[in-house]
């Protein structure tokens, strides 16, 4: 034992020496350590979920990421038919302009943010605490694993959402987008349709849609664009607390939506205007202060031991001062950090001032406004404050193009293209009591201090402002409307149209209106029809083609300027095409007379002019019904006694044809006679398209139809002719079949449709025969038996005809390969 004692605490006494020698170390590496010691407060906030301190969540997170297949435990869905051919439309698709993909997904964060702070207005709960509660769009990328990822803290999607929303739509959106890709190829447009999500597979291949609802738990969406989709409970992700996180995983050739650059480019130029702070984590190169190395040290120590050799005493004390105040030594390094960029910090337009926004402002706040990211610019806006009892703030915009729906379901489904917002928070897009239907093709923003924020939509629809709101917008629109016709100098003639040129030196003006009309002139005639009170300001927007525009629109005032001397009524002419009624009968001896015809080849301006009754004191007359009075003819009352005789027994004559009179005509100059209806029945245009209509009862449209007239012409020899035959003998029935025959002839000539269009041919049959000299009781000549034999015969040897040629064929066959094989 002695033995090993005196080793054994050598030992240990060397032990104990090392101790303090180690512990020197340390504390000498914590010394240099701290030169500039990490502060986790500095980072907090920079990324988020900062204090997350489960380290499986990042593995299972980036286990996830990486995946390229369907979760094998995910309950598995198929795409609707129509989502799934329309994207295989987009997948296909050679469409140059992908970048759309990151604006509809910032659009669809940004209505899922307006929903939650919408219901937030009356519980405030639904927000919840802390990040939850900011409302915000965040973009970030994983260069490495080619993903993209933007985030919202919006209402979120249940599991039920996800299918209906993302793989199920029933709705007409998808059918109706599919329809106008195939037909234009424009998918641009695909915004306004409601399925701007399918866009992502534009750049992607497979995409993950992570989403949180407060009524459900956190799911996973997940789809390769091959049919199906899946959905699963995600247990794996970082929880979201709210809202929807959309991943793609991009393809080789959309390298390019990995930089940083371009996502800021994209933003700047689609979502400036969205309401939302849209965030990008963003890198950035700093220059840090680190702790030199040790070598870089002694390094630095020679050299300045080696300059100072040569110098004298008084700087070697002065090197022992400036040693006693030597700081530790370090340098300069790059070092990359990431921090959340604000992107879009542009106030909201509608709160500035008119003259301090630019036309290209309004022009891309139009195009975020309306989905609408074409070439074109909207045909004018009006940006005004509203004060007074009622205060807010609107943007109206007239777009460039009508929608094509825009008259389908007219009075069936509410079509509302106005934004309401209360104090800067978003209400509603659905509200359609600001504007009245025939205004809904308007798109633009209303922004209301007066009007509460915590009520529900249906109390908000009784507020006594909205009454005040609605009727100033109407006027506001209107006026930008016709500022439109005021400003294009096609619109203005004479000494207007030299002023209109000097004040207006851009040729974007020219025919401005004209395109207006064509796009949105229904909706004008339709407002005339539905608004009494603004029914004299929407006349003044009426535009239409006249005997003497020479193929141009003409308005109201520019006719009535053109009137003759003594003329009182404006007159029209309905129809189907300007071909047509520029050949009517009852134009003839209005233009002899020099006077001005308008044409309405509308359907809808049959109605229009059941509630326009008159402009500026000036009657409206159609010229194809009673009453009209043109000027006075001194031998009228000599003429009508004259053929007194006639008219009376041709209306005998027309008994069964429920004709009511039979006068002498004031319109007719080359034709004999026409049939005119009375004032206040339909005219033969509005007949017809009565009689048109699917759900038409022509039963109940007889009190309805005008009482009949046939107007005859004095001048022409066939009247004059009629009625000398007619004085010598009435009962002649030869004499009445032409009379039946010239009515029905003026009935087709006058824009009716036959009652008994098989009466109508036989009499034509039978004035060929008597002009023929063909004996009218001549019979038919049957077809004889032999011709009949002949044919079945005929018909035996076609059917007997393809065997042959398919023997022959058979036959041909079979010579080809022997003569292949001679060849070879």
């Amino acid at each position: 034992m002695r033995k090993w004692a005196i080793p054994s605490a050598l030992i240990l006494l060397c032990l104990l020496c090392l101790i303090p020698d180690q512990g020197r170390k340390l504390q000498a590496n914590a010394e240099e350590g701290a030169v500039d010691p990490p502060k986790v407060e500095d980072k907090i906030g920079a990324v988020p979920n900062g204090l997350q301190t489960d380290s499986d969540v990042v593995k299972r997170e980036s286990e996830s990421i990486s995946k390229r297949s369907l979760r094998s435990n995910a309950e598995k869905f198929e795409f609707q038919a129509e989502v799934s051919r329309l994207m295989d439309i987009i997948i296909n698709s050679l469409y140059s302009n992908k970048d759309i993909f990151l604006r509809e997904l910032i659009s669809n964060a940004s209505d899922a943010l307006d929903k939650i702070r919408f219901l937030s207005l009356t519980d405030k709960e639904v927000l919840g605490e802390g990040d939850d509660a900011k409302l915000e769009i965040q973009i970030k990328l994983h260069k490495e694993k080619k993903i993209l990822s933007i985030r919202d803290r919006g209402i979120g999607m249940t599991k039920e959402d996800l299918i209906k929303n993302l793989g199920t739509i029933a709705k007409s959106g998808t059918s109706a987008f599919v329809e106008k890709m195939q037909s234009s190829g424009d998918l641009n447009l695909i915004g306004q349709f409601g399925v701007g999500f399918y866009s992502v597979y534009l750049v992607a291949d497979y995409v993950e849609v992570i989403s949180k609802h407060n009524d459900d738990k956190q799911y996973v969406w997940e789809s390769k664009a091959d049919g199906a989709f899946a959905i699963s409970e995600d247990t794996w992700n970082e929880p979201l607390g709210r809202g929807t996180e959309i991943r793609l995983h991009l393809r080789d050739e959309a390298g390019e939506y990995l930089e940083e650059s371009k996502l800021k480019e994209l933003v700047k130029k689609y979502s400036e205007f969205i309401n939302f702070p849209i965030y990008l984590w963003e890198s950035k190169e700093v220059d840090v202060e680190a702790p030199a190395d040790e070598d870089e040290t002694t390094d630095e120590e020679d050299t300045s031991e080696s300059t100072s050799s040569d110098e004298g005493e008084e700087d070697s004390e002065k090197s022992e001062d400036e040693e006693t105040e030597k700081k530790p030594k370090t340098k300069k390094v790059k070092e990359t950090t990431y921090e959340w960029e604000l992107l879009n910090d542009v106030k909201a337009i509608w709160l500035r001032s008119p003259k301090d926004v630019t036309d290209e402002e309004y022009t891309k706040f139009y195009h975020s406004l309306a989905k609408d990211f074409g070439d074109e610019k909207p045909m004018a806006w009006s940006h005004f404050t509203a004060e007074g009892d009622v205060e807010f703030k609107a943007i109206l915009f007239v777009p460039p193009k009508a929608p094509q729906d825009l008259y389908e379901s007219y009075y069936n489904t509410k079509k509302a293209n106005l934004k309401l917002y209360v104090r800067k928070v978003f209400i509603s897009d659905e509200f359609d009591e600001l504007l009245p239907k025939y205004l809904s093709f308007l798109k633009g923003l209303v922004d209301s201090d007066t009007l509460p924020l915590n009520v529900s939509r249906e109390m908000l629809q009784q507020h006594g402002s909205l009454k005040t709101i609605k009727k100033k917008l109407i006027r506001k629109a209107l006026d930008m409307i016709r500022k439109i016709a005021e400003e294009d100098p096609d619109e203005s003639t004479g000494k207007e149209k030299e002023e209109v040129d000097k004040s207006s030196d851009d040729d974007e003006k020219n025919g401005q209106y004209a395109k207006f009309w064509n796009e949105f002139g229904k909706s004008i005639k339709l407002g005339i029809v539905e608004d009494a009170t603004n029914r004299n300001r929407l006349a003044k927007l009426l535009r239409f083609e006249s005997t003497k525009s020479d193929g141009k629109l003409t308005s109201l005032d520019q006719y009535i300027s053109r009137m003759k001397p003594g003329q009182k009524d404006i007159f029209y002419i309905t129809g189907t095409n300007k071909e047509q009624l520029e050949k009517s009968p009852f134009l003839e001896r209005l233009k002899k007379k020099n006077y001005e015809v308008i044409f309405f080849m509308d359907p809808v301006d049959e109605y229009l002019m059941q509630y326009l009754m008159d402009y500026e004191d000036k009657k409206f007359q159609n010229v194809s019904k009673e009453g009209l009075k043109l000027e006075k003819d001194s031998k009228t009352k000599e003429l009508k006694e004259t053929f007194k005789e006639l008219t009376k027994w041709w209306k005998g004559a027309l008994a069964s044809e429920n004709v009511d009179d039979v006068k002498i005509s004031n319109r007719l100059d080359n034709t004999p006679c026409v049939v005119v209806t009375s004032k206040f029945g339909w005219s033969a245009n509005m007949e017809r398209i009565m009689q048109s209509q699917t759900l038409s009862d022509s039963s109940k449209q007889g009190y309805m139809r005008g009482k009949r007239v046939l107007e005859i012409n004095p001048r022409h020899p066939i009247v004059k002719e009629l009625r000398e035959r007619v004085a010598n003998d009435p009962e002649d029935e030869s004499l009445k079949q032409t009379a039946h025959l010239i009515y029905q002839t003026a009935l087709m000539e006058s824009g009716f449709m036959m009652n008994d269009p098989k009466d109508f041919a036989n009499r034509i049959y039978s004035s060929v025969k008597s002009s023929l000299n063909v004996n009218p009781d001549a019979a038919v000549e049957e077809e004889g038996e032999v011709e009949e034999a002949e044919a079945e015969t005929e018909t035996k040897e076609d059917a007997g005809a393809p065997k042959v040629e398919s023997e022959s064929a058979e036959d041909d066959a079979d010579t080809e390969p022997s003569a292949v094989k001679d060849e070879l």
